[in-house]
């Protein structure tokens, strides 16, 4: 067997389904912390970490309810609305009244509690940028790729976004 032989067949064992799945378990929530991380860094130092988490699924999830806030974040519907009322007080989330039911709650980011996600989640952006750039043109190509991949084989199932 030649090198370029034994080359392409250890690729193809790199590549089967299995292989790949082991690779995506091992390297997002790595990326993952690394994006949170960063993005506490750059949030607003009176947020806490939960805080921080209720105003990035309000900026995903604009009109979701106290019930949906706290599944999201693993907390009981009190301890949600208690954070809830103290993003309201501080300006930075605001309630209105659902069009359809008069009885739930819909929770959006005020222009302010938009403005501090976004900024938070630009200077992310330039960090990451930043650590990919030492990567070559091709590599970025490629990763750029399997990204574009990964999101479509989980698009279906998981709406193709990863939760922060």
């Amino acid at each position: 067997m030649t090198e370029r032989q034994s080359t392409a067949t250890l690729a193809s064992d790199a590549a089967t389904p299995e292989a790949c799945a082991r690779e995506v378990m091992e390297t997002v929530p790595q990326v993952m912390r690394a994006i949170r991380a960063e993005m506490r860094r750059h949030a607003d130092p009176q947020l806490s970490v939960p805080q921080f988490r209720l105003l990035a699924y309000l900026g995903r999830s604009p009109g979701a309810s106290l019930g949906d806030v706290a599944a999201h974040l693993g907390v009981t519907n009190p301890t949600a609305s208690a954070m809830v009322e103290r993003l309201v007080r501080r300006g930075l989330v605001e309630r209105k009244a659902h069009p359809d039911e008069r009885r739930r709650v819909a929770l959006r980011l005020t222009a302010l509690g938009s403005a501090r996600l976004d900024q938070a989640r630009r200077l992310t952006r330039q960090h990451l940028a930043g650590l990919l750039a030492r990567l070559s043109d091709r590599q970025r190509l490629c990763l750029q790729e399997g990204l574009r991949a990964l999101r479509g084989a989980l698009g279906a199932g998981a709406g193709g976004r990863v939760e922060s």
